[in-house]
């Protein structure tokens, strides 16, 4: 299997959990978990990015 492929697969889960973790956080009122949500958010970001580079490389 094709291990870009895989790879924003994970990104999107991580995103996914990350904006799940942030509406939790909030409905809540627990800042740490919206906090933790928005930066599992920020790294797939960083990732998908990433992935992008390499596929416009390759």
């Amino acid at each position: 299997m094709n291990m870009g492929i895989v790879d924003k697969a994970k990104n999107a889960a991580e995103d996914a959990i990350g904006k799940a973790k942030e509406v939790i956080g909030d409905v809540t009122d627990n800042k740490d978990l919206e906090a933790e949500g928005k930066k599992d958010q920020g790294v797939s970001g960083v990732k998908k990015v990433g992935e992008n580079i390499k596929d416009k490389l390759n």
